[in-house]
């Protein structure tokens, strides 16, 4: 089976946007993290991660997600997200992720609230 994921980060008015794409599991960490320190070194207040090309994300991927949550919580940073699918907007409720992150439909809205 393969584990194809790939993260690359750009840059919007007051936020860096990371593009996420293929599963996020233990596979995904490395490139996760790494994307994570390239949005770092664009110093704005808020990270987004963006969701609409993610097609799975295990238990491993939610806690690689809560880690990064930690990551920007203790440098100041809001963390973001959408493009989640309503099966994984569920589950960050069940974990109480959607508490410590502000979760949009999609890019057009979270521009319009951030901006």
């Amino acid at each position: 089976m393969e584990h194809i994921f790939s993260a690359s980060e750009r840059e919007l008015p007051g936020m860096v946007v990371i593009d996420l794409q293929g599963e996020i599991n233990a596979f995904a960490d490395q490139e996760l993290s790494a994307a994570y320190e390239r949005a770092e070194g664009h110093a704005t207040p808020t990270v987004v991660l963006n969701f609409k090309e993610v097609s799975y994300i295990n238990s491993t991927g939610i806690a690689l997600i809560v880690g990064l949550l930690a990551r920007a919580r203790k440098a100041g940073r809001r963390l973001a997200v959408y493009g989640l699918s309503d099966h994984y907007q569920e589950i960050f409720q069940i974990t109480r992720l959607a508490d410590f992150m502000n979760i949009y439909s999609d890019e057009a809205s979270l521009v319009a609230e951030l901006s």
